[in-house]
């Protein structure tokens, strides 16, 4: 096996330095705080140790893979798996001495932490992280059972979840207009998003901000914007059309950042979703974020980030949080569909209502549902 040590001054860092000598197969075997070296000039520094085999040779770890690859593993028979004993017949004297036939022979000895690794399991099956998902986890822990800390088991899972999560910064050049655009279901939360998200530019970056709405189908929706812009004393404008939003950005083009909000549509409705691209292919959008519900069911959540791809979003923000009873749907949409997570709103206080978040965050927020 090969081992290494990787350090940085983030943990995203060191899991990227990883995942690039590495490889995706990599397993973090384990990772500590450090104190900071002259070299790095900081402060505190981030160390991950970790590992490249094949898998150890468990019969049966082999039996879930090839059931995996099937398609007929699933989380009862895996826990069961790890907390049964297996034994083999035999029909012949073992050893060559006088045993009776039909003595039966204890296979391998099972692994040392199945009783941690079904909890955790169970644990992430509640948090409604896909059993696909939790199976991967609990079968990386379970081909490294002998070269992990068991005393510090859980840190190993949670540092394997933090790398299948991954997040986007909110970082803004000054003297270069960005365009984002915020899409998305109807009733997610967009233009209170966008409200933060301005008064954060404004108030905390220094940002000159402009905002654009091509919500003309909502009643109320230009008015609610309208009154917070007054409010903040931030410029906004309104495309009634396609054409409209190009001239309104090239208005703009002495801000720093322009927010445009979009109406809110179903994921099934493709004509709608065929409009709202209408008016974003219409001018340059340097990013645009997927704003969807914490709340949101697996399955919907899934369709939702699948039929909302033709936008070509490149970020996700999680609204209402603090509604939210479990997470798991973080993890299942970063390695279902590659989206790194932006932000968390947890509330409806403008602007104080939002969490910049990191992967180490979001895999604590995963496990133990816990937003602070």
């Amino acid at each position: 096996m090969q081992i290494k040590k990787y350090i940085a001054p983030t943990l995203k860092e060191a899991t990227e330095q990883m995942k690039t000598e590495l490889g995706g197969d990599a397993m973090i075997l384990g990772t500590r705080v450090i104190e900071g070296d002259r070299k790095f000039n900081m402060k505190k520094m981030f160390e991950i140790t970790a590992g490249i085999d094949k898998p150890l040779a468990k019969t049966s770890s082999a039996n879930v893979k090839e059931n995996a690859i099937k398609g007929r593993t699933n989380l009862e028979k895996e826990i069961e798996r790890l907390t049964k004993k297996i034994y083999v017949g035999s029909e012949e004297p073992v050893h060559q001495n006088n045993r009776a036939a039909n003595q039966t022979l204890e296979a391998p000895a099972p692994i040392k932490h199945e009783k941690e690794l079904k909890e955790f399991a169970e644990i992430l099956i509640n948090s409604e992280v896909q059993k696909n998902i939790v199976n991967n986890l609990i079968n990386q822990l379970e081909n490294y059972d002998g070269l992990v800390d068991g005393t510090n088991l859980e840190s190993y899972l949670l540092a394997g979840m933090a790398s299948l999560v991954p997040t986007k910064e909110f970082k803004i050049k000054k003297n270069k207009t960005t365009t984002i655009a915020l899409v998305g279901p109807t009733g997610v939360g967009k233009t209170t998003c966008i409200a933060k998200l301005a008064v954060i530019s404004k108030i905390i970056h220094k940002l000159n901000v402009g905002l654009i709405s091509i919500d003309t189908y909502r009643l109320g929706a230009i008015d609610q914007l309208k009154i917070f812009s007054e409010i903040s004393d931030i410029d906004m404008a309104v495309a009634y059309d396609p054409d409209d939003v190009q001239k309104l950005v090239k208005k703009f083009k002495n801000k720093d950042i322009i927010f445009i909000d979009t109406v809110g549509r179903s994921q099934r409705n493709t004509d709608n979703l065929a409009k709202i691209k209408e008016y974003l292919d219409s001018t340059e959008i340097d990013e645009t974020v997927l704003v969807v519900s914490a709340t949101t069911s697996v399955r919907t959540l899934n369709d939702i980030t699948q039929k909302f791809k033709q936008l070509n979003y490149t970020s996700v923000i999680f609204t209402k949080a603090d509604e939210a009873a479990a997470y798991g749907n973080i993890l299942n949409t970063a390695c279902n569909h590659n989206v790194p997570v932006m932000f968390l709103t947890n509330g409806q206080v403008i602007p104080d209502d939002i969490i910049s978040v990191n992967p180490d965050y979001l895999a604590n927020l995963i496990y133990t549902g816990k937003l602070y």
